[in-house]
């Protein structure tokens, strides 16, 4: 379980950052960064002084910390008592970094989360947010937690610290190589985990002193904990001189300024091994002599231990330019949570028609293939160029046209346009796209090139400078580098003098690379941009026409740049960038079918205010894809930004979706005006946008919009619908059918639009009598008068009449969309078999006396209760259409009937899948199959099973009414919507259903009734992924109940009610499983029914005036 925190701090050193960072953290908050129960505060704290070192910066903001704690315990001091429970996490930023003006916490790490319920990029902050809340911290008891962000902190799920009777405090390390700790500070401990001492850049002999039995040391990583006790004491030093010159209280006091360490000033004091004397002579001036003699009064007593994380990893992040590279392009530990990706949250395209002939020389591909390019034929995998080498990283880009990147390069926050060629060892960061014609006439290798944003008191502009990958910042010009070659070769070939950078007073021991005045700021006459600094890599005959340009612009060192970068305009415009190169994903996603989710980037774009840039991308999408399918899942993600928007206010996603104000685009597109459609649903949603409330409903009507064009997809297996001519029945001889019911074994919601033409499906179905007859029904005989009655009977086909409805006028049937209607189902089926046509401008009347000389009598029944699972709307609805057709006079194969149904159901506007009429009018046992494909057409394979096999399922299945009525109407809506969205656990279990189906097939085939047990139990874990919510409690309890008695068991249908389907592994366990669930309390009204697999199907027989009972099987007649 992770950590969760009453406060969480971040430190920063400018305090023109603070505004900035606070918006950081309420952003991840918003997005779920920061755990489902967030901290309480976030606050980001300004350090009272530039210098003041990581010790004052912790003491300050355990200070604010615990005043904002006070005023919300309503207090009106500073009281430590609110540090007893709390659990407060500290996060110092640390200094300037050179590669990332926003410090070392911002910079992006090349990794996605796809868990994560909202789309963000992964900063080292929320790296090391992950790793203190879901490991590091977990178990620990309240206190303060302090953490650098100056490092890349890897840590194994299970890091194994032991928290009981944990006092004091303690530091966690990580174990490293002795060469790597000459540079670093290692703990020396004893046996017990107690620190002795902390040594930093230590000698030979003392790094081996530390050293654990594998050669390792433990390396100091910048994390620490104090329990509450030793919190309470440390704050309670904040009112000491010279320690409250630490805080803000101390500066707002006139205190003077003075730099403290967390690790030499405040943890050391409580080592074991340092005496009194030695740790007060180490204090430097008086006053940290002073303070550390407060420190060491407070503190002494407290116990210091030390968890050193095996398998950790800690990689603190230099100032040197290959270091930094080597970090962005290379491959996590295991031990990693973060998942690398060579493209992390960035859209690189190389479409066809940018290959010119020119770019098709620079690629080394062939003039046809360019030919082809430029026709729009699509480049085979050999010809096209492979543009981003394995060992380098983009983050955050967006690369349009052929943007190459050898490996060893990293580009980051950049909008580039090919062709471009980035050699190896490079870091581009923060350029955008009119900086690429700049870039196209100069290659670039082994150099650092960054666009800044910069404030000059209230004037906002755009720096670029550029160094070498192996240059340094401040070692002394004589000795050192600039763009990889002495700057005595720099100064030859340029032109450049000494004079130039740095100011004739300056000492030579200063002059650096960081004090160089190289970066052209501002110039009197002419805009600058990225050729202002690369004509700085230019041979020396290009650089003279450049070098009086350069002299004449207002230029600054790195130094004076620092001070007045704009972390918020550069946050801005990452955030600007990343949401630019997410619209892109949404087309690329959409038009390539891809089985990734846009709900957590839809989450962003609401907390993050670019919704309605997304909106209008979805709608592009829509309006243009010339694909329903595609069209229909752009208008689902609408309906997901309008929910996000809405923020869990404004009711139900499911709802009615019918207002009379959308009529008109939905009328659209019917007709399929997909593009007028769309535009017209924009306009509309522009209007419901005020409130919660009118997103939701808006979202609703988007829903209705989308399953417009769900139906016109799947009404694409018309075209498997064949019907041909047969004999009329004499006027008044009854059409009688009679039907199994049906159970789903395996695979069902993979039958289910749009999951079966998008993704394909797989379901295993057996035709079953239950109590030994066939349990659904129809009959239609002729008339004389031409009228339609519909009629439905009482269970059975000599049941009394429960409604009757009679239609002389076509306007009576124009209601037959509305599955709620009287008689929508026999209205439908009669549009459907085009026994009467409709819309028509011939009357109702006319066409039935032309056509068929009278009218129709349907009669339907069901023994079934409503919500049974066992497919009952579907099947009585094949049987409708079935005794129609052959009412007048038409002849339809059970393929044929199978597409018809599905067509029904579209127009009815129920949306059901295929499997419930393969279940019920295809006999026996059998897998139905259907391709990621449309048009979309059902197969159907008999699975051949052992001799005497089918008995034997018979004999082992048993049904039993769980009493419970489905009440879930919109679990349809549930399963569509999630899967619009690609949810992960979606997708996944969409691709168990069907491997699940197969892996039944193969049961059966062999007669294995403990493999087939265990595909149903695992088809019911799948349901209840697909559907939550499908299991009541009263059916828990008596699954478990029947348990110990059944290889397998589960819900027939879409569950949530309904029918339990059982394989019992004794036979014929009526009776006994009938006691054992009358002894089990909270069942309520159950029963315990027989089934048997049908071998015979539906039978269609024409039975003359006087009605027969059909309902048994036998007599079958070929339709």
């Amino acid at each position: 379980m992770a950590a969760e925190w009453s406060v969480l701090v971040l430190t920063c050193q400018r305090g023109g950052c603070v505004p900035a960072f606070q918006r950081e953290l309420q952003a991840r908050r918003l997005r779920g960064g920061l755990g489902p129960r967030p901290p309480a505060l976030l606050l980001a704290v300004e350090d009272p002084w530039a210098r003041l070192g990581s010790g004052g910066a912790t003491l300050n903001a355990l200070l604010v910390a615990a005043e904002h704690l006070s005023a919300r315990a309503g207090c009106t001091v500073v009281t430590s008592d609110v540090l007893r429970e709390a659990r407060i996490l500290v996060l110092h930023t640390g200094r300037d970094f050179s590669f990332d003006d926003c410090g070392r916490a911002f910079t992006c790490l090349p990794a996605e989360e796809p868990g994560a319920p909202a789309e963000a990029l992964v900063c080292n902050l929320d790296s090391l947010l992950g790793t203190m809340a879901q490991r590091l911290c977990v178990g620990s008891p309240p206190g303060v937690w302090v953490c650098s962000t100056d490092m890349l902190l890897t840590v194994p799920s299970a890091p194994g610290i032991d928290w009981d009777g944990f006092q004091g405090v303690r530091v966690i390390a990580v174990p490293g190589s002795q060469a790597y700790a000459r540079n670093h500070g290692v703990y020396l401990a004893d046996e017990q985990g107690l620190v002795c001492d902390i040594i930093y850049k230590g000698t030979e002999a003392q790094i081996q002193q530390c050293a654990r039995p594998d050669g390792t040391v433990p390396l100091v990583c910048g994390v620490v904990f104090f329990s509450s006790d030793a919190a309470e004491q440390l704050l309670a030093t904040h009112v000491i001189p010279p320690l409250d010159a630490c805080t803000y209280m101390g500066l707002d006091s006139g205190a003077p300024p003075m730099q403290l360490s967390l690790f030499f000033d405040i943890v050391l004091c409580m080592a074991r091994g340092v005496t009194e004397e030695e740790f007060l002579k180490g204090g430097g001036d008086a006053s940290v002599r002073s303070a550390r003699s407060v420190l060491w009064t407070a503190l002494r007593a407290f116990p210091l231990s030390m968890a050193c994380i095996p398998d950790a990893s800690y990689d603190y992040m230099t100032t040197s330019a290959s270091d930094h590279i080597c970090s962005l392009t290379r491959l996590p530990g295991s031990a990693s949570h973060l998942r690398f990706c060579k493209t992390a949250h960035s859209h690189v395209d190389v479409r066809p028609s940018v290959l010119s002939l020119a770019h098709a020389r620079f690629w080394g591909v062939a003039p046809g293939c360019a030919a082809a390019a430029r026709s729009h034929v699509p480049l085979c995998p050999r010809q096209q160029p492979c543009l981003l080498e394995d060992g380098s990283s983009v983050t955050n880009c967006l690369l349009e046209g052929a943007v190459r990147l050898a490996a060893g390069s990293a580009i980051q926050h950049c909008h580039l346009q090919g062709p471009l060629e980035i050699g190896p060892g490079c870091l581009l960061s923060g350029l955008t796209a009119d900086a690429s014609p700049a870039l196209q006439r100069c290659p670039l290798r082994d150099v650092v090139l960054q666009g800044h944003h910069l404030r000059l008191c209230d004037l906002p502009c755009r720096v670029f400078t550029l160094t070498g990958r192996l240059d340094d910042w401040q070692s002394p010009a004589a000795e050192a580098t600039y763009l990889n070659v002495p700057w005595a070769e720099f100064f030859r070939r340029t032109g450049v003098r000494e004079g130039d950078l740095w100011d004739a007073e300056t000492p030579w021991s200063s002059r650096c690379l960081l004090s160089a005045r190289l970066f052209p700021v501002l110039h009197a006459c002419e805009a600058l941009g990225l050729e202002d600094v690369l004509w700085l890599l230019a041979p020396a005959a290009v650089a003279g026409e450049r070098l009086a340009r350069w002299r004449a612009a207002w230029r600054m060192s790195w130094q004076e740049l620092l001070p007045c970068l704009d972390k918020a305009a550069e946050l801005g415009a990452r955030r600007a960038l990343f949401f630019l190169q997410g619209q892109r994903k949404v087309r690329r996603v959409l038009l390539g079918r891809q089985d990734r989710s846009l709900l957590p980037l839809a989450r962003s774009a609401v907390h993050e205010g670019y919704h309605q840039a997304m909106l209008d991308m979805l709608d592009e999408v829509a309006a243009t894809a010339g694909d329903a399918g595609i069209a229909a899942r752009a208008l689902a993600c609408i309906a997901e930004v309008l929910g996000c928007m809405a923020q869990g206010e404004g009711g139900l996603r499911s709802g009615p979706a019918a207002n009379r104000e959308w009529a008109s685009a939905f009328r659209r597109l019917e007709s399929g005006d997909v593009a007028g459609g769309v535009r017209e649903l924009a306009a509309k949603r522009q209007k419901w946008m005020s409130s919660p409330a009118l997103l939701v409903r808006a979202a609703r009507h988007y829903e209705g919009a989308e399953q417009i064009l769900v139906r016109q997809a799947v009404m694409s297996s018309c075209q498997f619908v064949t019907v041909g001519q047969a004999e009329l029945p004499p006027l008044g001889c009854w059409v009688q059918v009679a039907c199994p019911a049906r159970l789903d074994l395996s695979g069902g919601w993979s039958d289910t639009p749009p999951i079966t033409y998008e993704h394909g499906g797989a379901v295993v179905d057996v035709a079953v009598l239950v109590d030994g007859c066939r349990p659904i029904g129809a009959r239609v005989r002729r008339i004389s008068e031409p009228e339609l009655r519909l009629v439905s009977l009482g269970g059975t086909p000599r049941g009394e009449a429960v409604a009757e409805l009679v239609c002389r006028e076509l306007e009576h049937l124009q209601d037959y969309c509305q599955p709620h209607a009287p008689g929508a189902l026999l209205k439908a089926a009669f549009i459907c078999t085009q026994v009467v046509q409709f819309p028509s401008q011939k009357p109702l009347r006319a066409q039935l006396l032309e056509s068929f000389g009278g009218g129709f009598e349907v009669h339907t029944w069901s023994k079934l209760p409503h919500g049974s699972g066992l497919g009952t709307s579907s099947i009585l609805a094949g049987a409708v259409m079935a005794s129609l057709y052959r009412a007048a006079g038409k002849a339809a194969s059970t393929e044929s009937l199978i597409h018809a149904v599905l067509h029904l159901e579209q127009r009815l506007t129920t949306g059901g899948g295929w499997q419930d009429q393969v279940g019920g009018l295809v006999p026996g046992i059998k897998i139905g199959r259907s391709k990621a494909q449309l048009p979309l057409r059902v197969e159907v394979e008999e699975i051949p099973v052992p001799d005497g096999f089918t008995q034997t399922l018979s004999d082992h299945l048993l049904l039993v009414y769980t009493g419970k009525t489905r009440l879930a109407r919109n679990l349809l809506q549930d399963v569509v919507r999630s899967w619009y969205a690609r949810l992960p656990s979606a997708v996944q279990n969409a691709d168990a259903l069907v491997s699940n189906a197969e892996e039944c097939a193969r049961a059966l085939r062999q007669g294995n009734l403990p493999l087939v047990g265990k595909c149903l139990d695992h088809y019911w874990q799948q349901k209840k992924c697909m559907a939550p919510g499908c299991e009541p409690l009263a059916v828990r309890h008596m699954m478990a109940a029947l348990q110990p008695y059944v290889y397998g068991q589960c819900l027939a249908g879409a569950g949530g009610g309904g029918f339990l389907y059982i394989l019992t592994k004794a036979p014929r366990q009526k009776e006994a499983l009938h006691q054992i669930l009358a002894k089990t309390e909270g069942l309520g009204n159950f029963s315990i029914h027989s089934i048997e697999v049908d071998m015979g199907g539906f039978s269609v027989e024409v039975v003359g005036c006087e009605l027969e009972d059909g309902a048994r099987p036998g007599g079958d007649v070929a339709v």
